[in-house]
């Protein structure tokens, strides 16, 4: 489909894959990177990517929420544009509950019993994803659904289905290193690092 061959494309021109030893956010240790926060500093790249999201929110049915929260730190623009673009409340979740104030860890208003789209970026163990339901479901938030780009499929839609939420994503892993394999954008080798052969 042209959308997924759009949002390769537009990993390419904004350098966001890259290969090494990095550090995930779930302690793992991964060979290759994505850093989708890389698109906030390409504009024509963003507004793109905005629409795969919409696209994503049109399959939840936007009826079925109430609010988008966005997920720190890379969640937090692609929701907070959404949440614009589609006209709902924004919230978001702190990564702790700050010391002073109120300290809450849900920030924006959010009434008991309101149905909350949760957005992020990507999707790895479904670790970062859970602790943010389970500060929405503290404060009488329903979360039933979550989006994101990209799926790294490291058992997160798994994780996230024995809480009940169901997990739409944009594009799979496996599903992008193929694409960028047949693109020639990408070598064997470094296919096979994404897909984990």
């Amino acid at each position: 489909m042209q959308d997924e061959l759009d949002f390769c494309r537009i990993l390419l021109k904004t350098g966001a894959v890259k290969f090494g030893i990095f550090k995930l956010t779930s302690g793992k240790i991964s060979s290759y990177y994505i850093d989708l926060r890389l698109i906030l500093s390409f504009p024509e790249a963003l507004k793109k990517v905005i629409e795969f999201y919409e696209k994503l929110a049109n399959s939840v049915g936007v009826n079925n929420f109430q609010r988008i929260a966005g997920i720190p730190t890379a969640g937090v623009p692609f929701a907070s544009i959404l949440a614009f673009k589609l006209s709902k409340p924004f919230i978001y979740v702190r990564k702790e509950a700050k010391p002073h104030g109120r300290e809450r860890r849900v920030e924006g208003l959010l009434y008991p019993g309101e149905k909350i789209l949760i957005v992020d970026d990507l999707i790895t163990t479904g670790k970062s994803m859970l602790n943010a339901i389970n500060a929405i479901k503290s404060e009488g938030g329903i979360v039933t659904d979550a989006i994101v780009l990209i799926d790294r499929e490291e058992g997160a839609q798994e994780k996230l289905m024995e809480e009940n939420v169901n997990l739409k994503c944009f594009m799979k892993i496996s599903e992008i290193a193929k694409k960028l394999l047949d693109m020639d954008a990408i070598n064997i080798e470094e296919y096979e690092k994404m897909v984990k052969i």
